[in-house]
Parts: structure tokens; C-alpha cells; sequence
């Protein structure tokens, strides 16, 4: 058994204005890591283009239509102060859905042991109504409720270890007494979600928000002390992953001081949860990350914990 990595091109046509700190540059980055010969063992598969079908587990045809509609022919569309489209913007925010699913697909029928997919535009900011903080589709909700309704899953899990709270992700997973989710998230910072108190229609969702300077021992902590005991106690068959790694100390947008090492320990620790519930079955797709240093390090040491836990 091996690791899947699905991404394509398309991704690289996200075009956001100059200056945006989610950048064409962050996938050039990561797939330069991803070169090296240590990878080779990879299994590269190409992001399909979502069926509407799927994006409606998540979002309304209207929506889906009025997004469509806001593809520019040229240059870009604002769609709130820091999300906009460009021309190429629409396939690859269906690629990015169509990753997650995909390898949500690979995963539980065993041809792979676990699936980093490395898309753009990230999703954990897509509201069910509302694309913003960079993010269109909720790409990783989409995947987690695909999970049940196309396999016939009852528990799945979703982890989000990005800086910023995945208001998206809640938002769509509301509701969604099947699935469980839980973030750690720094606090205060956009979106401004993410308080102990928001717990879910059904008390499936736990927040752990982080004070500017957490570094390793106190992320640790919340991890192994509440985090993982809280979804291990769930059993859920799929462990799907918001892998976001901008709590890394070098990242420009927050105030998080994670090392790149710490992004591998996470990884080990989410394996360690899989191995433990559901065969190792996990399926991580990317969210945010804007140093193009920091973010190549600790994708490429995430996708090598990845394939080593994996193999």
C-alpha cells in the first residue's frame, strides 16, 4: 500500500491579484518539494472535475449557479474583500472538490492507504451561502459528507489544524450528527469563529482556540489532551484532514509559532488515531500556508509521515 497525491494544473490557474498571500506560487512550492526522489513512492493521480451533484451536498444550486455566473472573462471578481475569481478560478475550484472526493474514494476501497491532496482553492472558510477567506467550495466537508452518502460510512472525522478557524467546515457540518469536527485555531484572528462554546447541534464539534505565541508544548497539549481522546472515543471509519500550515511561526498572516517538526508530530498523531479507529484510513487536502519556505517543509514532511505511516 501506498500514499495518493492528487492535484492538477488546473489549480495553477486560480489566479488571485497581485500581491494576494494565496498565490499560484504556494502550489509551484509545494510541487517542487514534492519532486525530490524521496516522493518517488507517491502515487500522482489527477484531480477529477466535481459532479455538481457532489457540491450540492454542501451547496445550494443557487449558489453553485451564482458563483458560476461570477467567472470573469478577464481579470477578476470580488467576491468580498479578500476572495475574488479570475478566469481560470471555476475548474480549478472544481478540481479541488473533485481531489478530496477522489481520494476519498481511493482510500476506502483500499487502493491506497492514505491521500494528501494538494488543491487550490483551499475550502475550510466556504460557507454553505458565502465563499470567503480565500476559500470557495468547502472542499473537505464535501468530502467527509460524500464519505456517507457514496460509501454508506456512519462516523466520519474531520481535523483542522490550519491557524485560522474553519467557520466553513462548521458551518456546512452544523447539522451533520455523523460527522465529527474538531479544529485548534488561533484566537483572536479572522474569521472571529471558533469559540469553546460553539459545540454543534448535536455536540459534535469541539474548538480549541490557541492564544497568539502558542508554540509546540501547549499545541501538544491540546492534541494529545483533548483533541484526539475526544475523536478517538467517536471510532469514526475516515479521519479527513484541513491541513493548513499557517500556525507555522514563519507565516505572515498569524501569530502561532509551530515549527515545521511540528507539523510532523501532528501527522504521526493523526496516523496514530487512524491506525487505531478506522485501518489508518486518512485523507488530508490543503488549506492555507503563505511563506512559500515554511509551507514546502512542512507539506513535504506531512506527505513523508504520510507515506511512511502509510506504507
Amino acid at each position: 500500500m501506498t500514499t495518493a497525491y492528487f492535484s492538477h494544473p488546473d489549480c495553477l490557474e486560480h489566479v488571485n491579484p497581485p500581491g494576494h498571500p494565496e498565490q499560484v506560487a504556494r502550489l509551484k512550492a509545494i510541487d517542487a518539494a514534492l519532486a525530490n526522489p524521496v516522493f518517488d513512492g507517491l502515487d500522482r493521480r489527477p484531480a477529477p472535475l466535481a459532479a455538481e451533484e457532489t457540491i450540492r451536498r454542501a451547496h445550494s444550486k443557487a449558489y453553485i449557479e451564482a458563483l458560476h455566473e461570477a467567472v470573469p472573462d478577464t481579470g477578476w471578481t470580488q467576491l468580498d474583500p479578500d476572495t475574488t475569481m479570475s478566469p481560470g478560478s471555476w475548474n480549478a475550484a472544481l478540481r479541488a472538490v473533485g481531489g478530496v472526493a477522489a481520494a476519498v474514494d481511493a482510500v476506502l476501497a483500499g487502493e491506497v492507504s492514505n491521500a494528501f491532496v494538494g488543491v487550490r482553492p483551499p475550502g475550510h472558510h466556504a460557507e454553505r451561502a458565502q465563499a470567503m477567506g480565500f476559500c470557495l467550495f468547502s472542499n473537505v466537508a464535501i468530502g467527509a459528507l460524500h464519505a456517507l452518502e457514496t460509501h454508506g460510512l456512519n462516523r466520519v472525522a474531520v481535523l483542522d489544524f490550519d491557524v485560522h478557524h474553519g467557520n466553513g467546515t462548521q458551518d456546512v457540518l452544523w447539522n451533520e450528527s455523523r460527522i465529527h469536527f474538531a479544529s485548534s485555531h488561533q484566537m483572536p484572528l479572522f474569521p472571529g469563529t471558533g469559540a469553546r462554546h460553539e459545540r454543534g447541534a448535536y455536540l459534535q464539534v469541539r474548538n480549541v482556540p490557541l492564544s497568539a505565541g502558542t508554540g509546540s508544548a501547549e499545541m501538544q497539549a491540546a492534541w494529545d489532551g483533548e483533541i484526539l481522546p475526544w475523536v478517538k472515543d467517536w471510532e469514526p471509519e475516515l479521519v479527513l484532514v484541513s491541513a493548513g500550515f499557517d500556525a507555522h511561526r514563519a507565516d505572515p498572516l498569524a501569530g502561532l509559532h509551530w515549527t515545521t517538526e511540528d507539523f510532523g508530530w501532528i501527522t504521526h498523531r493523526i496516523c496514530d488515531l487512524a491506525d487505531a479507529c478506522c485501518g489508518g484510513k486518512v485523507v488530508s487536502a490543503l488549506e492555507g500556508g503563505y511563506d512559500l519556505e515554511a509551507l514546502a517543509d512542512s507539506v513535504g514532511l506531512h506527505v513523508e509521515v504520510l507515506m511512511e505511516r502509510g506504507a
